[in-house]
């Protein structure tokens, strides 16, 4: 007879489209994607605008009864019951809502980007550090069985040292006369939300130059990338279209990531254009059908392989019974067998190296002269801040 499994309760901070997919994933059976040893609750959702956001998203993702609803930030944080935050917020709350979380001592796992700048990612792990507390940027795409194989296969040497990472995540979404077809008030393009292409686009092509060019790194040898970046900005100020490249000089390696929102990785649906990721050794190298955050295939071109193209096919899992699975259960599969362990950050995706990441996108975003408001770049914490209660809306 298996041990009961490790179940872990949620509480899920914001109500938007993220939220939901992320639930609704929650709510799936594990064992539909061969998952025994953790399970999860949904515990309780909050709205930080009013309660009727929150009974509404519990039809939206066809919550089980029981789940509690509360119409501001701070009433889900201090809910007993409550073990993790999900903060699915804008990026440009990120800090003020996970530190609200971390103070009310709940672990929490906080969307990407992390924050809007390293000072705040920097704030948060020392938070979560002194107050004994797991905390994890919600990179899904890590926890993918394909990207778990891609690392593994980089490892055992199959292509040889990787010297080049290329990776793309753009959208289509060019209008007329310049324009895009976003309004300047949505978080895509607002710069009070920290709208643009790299935090919200970019960070997954940044997710694939470090899961294979930093993160693979043995611990003595870890070396943070030089960076070098062009940027395109739209109208609002944002940031419409930007290439990063970081460099490892002692690695002799590098990696461009870019992202625009002007014209799409993936032109017809199809991946007709071809990969989204190209990762490159003297020996071959293993290409990653797009999207780049949920990628289903990649295929293996080696040096001596004579034309044969090996093509390794993951699909995401489905919960029969719910009609649904989505990819992000691994995420927080992870968060569970984490805090069953004992322990308080995750190895695929270390705080030190979210921290890393955002030191990048600062430093891409300070070339590319793009600024964010003071009231969501702040690493002061402000449990009162519009950031928490929501009366900025």
């Amino acid at each position: 007879m298996a041990s009961q499994p490790f179940t872990l309760k949620w509480g899920i901070m914001a109500t938007g489209g993220i939220a939901q997919t992320f639930t609704k994933d929650l709510l799936t059976n594990p064992a539909s994607r061969d998952v025994h040893d953790v399970a999860h609750k949904l515990v309780a959702v909050a709205s930080s605008s009013s309660k009727d956001s929150a009974i509404s998203f519990l039809e939206k993702v066809k919550a089980p009864d029981g789940v509690k609803t509360y119409g501001s930030y701070a009433e889900l944080v201090n809910d007993p019951d409550v073990e993790i935050v999900y903060v699915a917020t804008p990026h440009s709350h990120h800090f003020q809502n996970t530190m609200l979380a971390l103070e009310a001592g709940k672990h929490v796992l906080c969307e990407k980007a992390f924050t809007v700048n390293a000072a705040q990612a920097r704030k948060l792990v020392e938070t979560a550090r002194a107050k004994n507390l797991f905390l994890m940027e919600a990179v899904w795409t890590r926890y993918f069985p394909l990207s778990i194989k891609i690392r593994e296969l980089v490892q055992s040497g199959a292509i040889g040292p990787v010297y080049r990472v290329i990776a793309d995540n753009s959208f289509g979404n060019d209008g007329p006369n310049g324009t895009l077809t976003f309004g300047d008030e949505h978080r895509m393009v607002n710069p009070d939300l920290a709208g643009g292409a790299l935090l919200d686009l970019g960070i997954y092509s940044l997710t694939w130059l470090f899961q294979i060019l930093y993160h693979l790194q043995p611990e003595a040898e870890k070396e943070a990338p030089r960076t070098v970046a062009a940027i395109n900005k739209y109208t609002t100020g944002a940031d419409e279209m930007t290439n990063i490249i970081i460099q490892f000089p002692k690695h002799k390696s590098m990696g461009i990531g870019m992202t625009t929102l002007r014209i799409a990785t993936d032109t017809d649906g199809q991946n007709s254009s071809g990969p989204a990721i190209k990762i490159q050794g003297p020996l071959g190298e293993i290409q990653v059908m797009g999207p780049a955050y949920k990628p289903l295939q990649y295929k293996v071109v080696k040096k001596s392989g004579g034309g044969k193209v090996e093509v390794v096919d993951c699909p995401i899992p489905k919960d029969q019974e719910r009609d649904w699975g989505h990819g992000m259960f691994w995420e927080a599969d992870e968060c569970a067998r984490c805090l069953r362990d004992g322990k308080k950050e995750s190895d695929t995706l270390p705080l030190s190296e979210s921290i890393v990441i955002m030191e990048v996108m600062e430093e891409a975003l300070k070339q590319g002269d793009v600024k964010y408001p003071d009231l969501i770049t702040t690493d002061v914490y402000d449990p009162k801040s519009p950031l928490n209660t929501g009366s900025n809306h």
